[in-house]
């Protein structure tokens, strides 16, 4: 007998910050897609229907978690999200989707003092070595933020890199928040160094020399970014 597939509920924000490599381990683990999009019209309503997902992804944005002035969907973002985590129900959060759920747990999100674009390595906690973010030790994760956040009481640290402390952090095993971009293929690297070279270039940092590190590192992050991503699910299905 064949097992009932579940929803993941992925909040997207702009249509280049996808789910990337993770879309791919998601349909191996018996999840149906259902993608909420923050800037299409009827946001909220759809929010609404996808709170009862057995697993929510938070993903990417170029807009900054302090600028609900500016994107009214921060607001309503921000009010689901909190109400998720209060329920303790699947989330995991990468970049923005980190950012916010910090933001959602009381935690100040702002500008850092550095713009973090390229492939980096990660400093793993005690606690981030038994964590799915284990899979990352030893190979360069794609990072495209120039955020930061407090980290959020009650949460836990599992991993940091040189510009940034709070790269990765939990909650048990149902919550996983990450600063960095696992789901990142080379397709949609080329897409943002494209979509955003003014940012990119503003920050001191050449396309050349981005792509020459996506061409050393690529390939392995997104085998780790796989395991990891797998290893969170499966943590989910456990007794």
């Amino acid at each position: 007998m064949s097992r009932q597939r579940r929803r993941a509920a992925v909040i997207r924000h702009e249509a280049h910050v996808h789910l990337g490599n993770f879309e791919t381990v998601l349909d191996e683990h018996g999840y149906d897609i259902e993608i909420v999009d923050a800037s299409a019209p009827g946001f909220e309503q759809a929010l609404t229907g996808a709170a009862d997902a057995d697993l929510l992804i938070v993903l990417g944005s170029t807009a900054g978690v302090y600028e609900s002035d500016r994107h009214t969907f921060i607001a309503t973002e921000l009010a689901a999200v909190r109400e998720r985590l209060a329920s303790e129900r699947p989330t995991l959060g990468v970049c923005f989707g980190a950012q916010l759920i910090a933001a959602a747990l009381g935690s100040e999100v702002r500008r850092g003092g550095r713009v973090d674009v390229g492939y980096r390595p990660l400093a793993l906690t005690d606690a981030g070595l038994t964590s799915p973010v284990r899979h990352t030790v030893g190979v360069a994760m794609a990072e495209w933020h120039g955020d930061t956040f407090d980290l959020p009481e009650g949460t836990t640290l599992l991993a940091s890199s040189a510009a940034y402390e709070n790269e990765a952090y939990g909650i048990g095993e149902w919550m996983l928040a990450v600063q960095f971009h696992p789901e990142l293929t080379d397709e949609m690297h080329e897409q943002w160094l494209t979509g955003d070279l003014r940012y990119v270039t503003e920050a001191g940092y050449t396309p050349e020399a981005l792509r020459a590190d996506r061409e050393r590192h690529g390939a392995a992050m997104q085998e780790a970014s796989a395991r990891m991503l797998a290893d969170y699910l499966g943590r989910l299905d456990a007794p």
